[in-house]
């Protein structure tokens, strides 16, 4: 049980290292011009934040190309959650291919609500 464990929380590290890692220059660059854009405002440490970064993963190579999906830990870039008027983490923003805000939510979001969300922005020319 303990291995289990241990193995969980390094598997956690590692996708919230890669998260960060792919998206760390990102975080100036948001939303990312000419494409729907998700973007999670967040912590690594934080419970929720944690509980969405294997979600992001996913989302982040299935929508490779149609949406950027972009992580930023404010507690790190603490401009970025001023930026971005973040009061709350996590905070999800959804933004337009022209860069509008279309869309803000704050916590823990399912990965199908996100899916249903990028797919009604897509379509939307």
């Amino acid at each position: 049980m303990k291995t289990f464990i241990r193995f969980t929380l390094l598997l956690a590290a590692i996708v919230i290292l890669h998260v960060s890692d792919n998206q760390a220059a990102a975080a100036t660059t948001a939303p990312v011009p000419g494409m729907v854009t998700m973007v999670d405002l967040g912590a690594h440490s934080c419970i929720p934040c944690k509980m969405m970064a294997p979600i992001l993963v996913e989302l982040e190579k299935e929508y490779k190309g149609k949406a950027a999906i972009i992580f930023i830990d404010i507690w790190q870039n603490e401009n970025e959650g001023k930026r971005f008027g973040v009061k709350m983490i996590p905070t999800q923003i959804f933004f337009d291919r022209s860069g509008k805000e279309v869309y803000r939510h704050t916590g823990f979001l399912e990965k199908q609500v996100i899916i249903d969300r990028l797919e009604m922005m897509l379509e939307q020319k």
